[in-house]
């Protein structure tokens, strides 16, 4: 049972978390022959004043900051 643990900046919508999650379940079948039906994907969504990058939050950086 593959478990695959996607992180994200919170805000993403529920069909694109759906898309995401069958892409995901898809490439493992093609790549490495697991079966979809027993293929978790778990999204974690990270509130964007907790994710940083280039020594700012995604948050300040959206805000133009």
């Amino acid at each position: 049972m593959p478990i695959v643990t996607v992180r994200i900046v919170a805000g993403i919508s529920e069909e694109k978390k759906e898309e995401l999650m069958g892409r995901i379940t898809d490439a493992m079948k093609e790549v490495l022959g697991k079966n979809p039906e027993a293929t978790h994907v778990v999204i974690e969504e990270v509130p964007a004043e907790n994710w940083g990058i280039r020594g700012k939050t995604v948050a300040a950086i959206r805000a133009g900051k």
